[in-house]
């Protein structure tokens, strides 16, 4: 899944690809590069960031999405906001991807029913402004999983298949350095739910942390490093800024398990 972010102040690529022309040229770019997904994000939630409404996140799809729809490849939205889903869905998105799980609008779930429209939803403990602010878990894995399970009910309940969703950790949202290490440690408590689990690590400061690489995009070698132990541990789908060095290094870790590459 490449990231596409359409946005003035995403944590590392934020106004690379405000203008229609760049965004669409680096999407056609993403898909050369082996992109199954791109997703496509009008609004940063980044740590500290402020919310952005429907209308503006409307205005920042409306000339790209029915562009890069047309691209013959998957279509995810990265949205929390019903009007936002509907908006995509009616331009040719296959995909809402929720970073609140259908919590920020009750009216996510029952529109992607009714559209049997796939859904990502991760675990997101507070709202992007604060979700930074002294997190605290027991059990990160545990109650992490508990809560993507719950969430999966809420989807059921309302409408959706299971087999429409997919469940992501949330690696750095609402999380530590250490969080995020147990998480990705323990992704087999992840794919235990049974839905296909994304990582999405990409460029992220808790590889900093560990690496000593302070800006993004110094981070692609830890970047891979987390795609390719989680797909070793059950992990299917990776949200990455770098597609195709992450497909390659996927590549040579499916050989050497033994699997079939094209399964990444």
């Amino acid at each position: 899944m490449g990231i596409l972010n359409v946005t003035p102040d995403s944590f590392s690529d934020g106004g690379k690809y405000l203008s229609a022309e760049a965004a669409i040229s680096q999407a056609a770019r993403m898909i050369e590069d082996g992109a199954d997904v791109i997703d496509i994000g009008a609004e940063s939630t980044r740590p500290g960031s402020e919310r952005v409404d429907a209308d503006e996140q409307i205005s920042r799809l409306k000339d790209i999405l029915p562009i890069i729809t047309e691209m013959k490849t998957v279509v995810s939205v990265d949205t929390t906001l019903s009007e936002v889903a509907r908006f995509a869905i009616e331009h040719g998105a296959d995909i809402i991807n929720d970073i609140s799980a259908g919590t920020d609008d009750t009216r996510m779930f029952p529109l992607l029913a009714a559209h049997r429209t796939p859904v990502i939803f991760m675990h997101m403990p507070a709202q992007p402004k604060v979700m930074q602010h002294q997190p605290h878990y027991d059990d990160v894995a545990g109650e992490v999983a508990i809560y993507l399970e719950g969430r999966l009910e809420a989807a059921v309940s309302a409408g959706l298949p299971p087999e429409l969703c997919i469940i992501d950790p949330g690696i750095g949202f609402g999380k530590l350095p250490e969080h995020n290490l147990q998480l990705l440690r323990e992704t087999n408590r992840l794919t235990a739910l049974g839905r296909p689990v994304l990582i999405g690590a990409s460029r992220k400061r808790f590889i900093g942390a560990i690496t000593g690489q302070k800006t993004p995009q110094e981070r692609l070698g830890g970047t891979i490093a987390v795609c390719c132990e989680t797909y070793r541990l059950g992990a299917s789908i990776f949200r990455v800024h770098d597609v195709r060095p992450t497909i390659d290094a996927l590549k040579i870790t499916a050989a050497i398990e033994g699997r079939n590459s094209s399964s990444t």
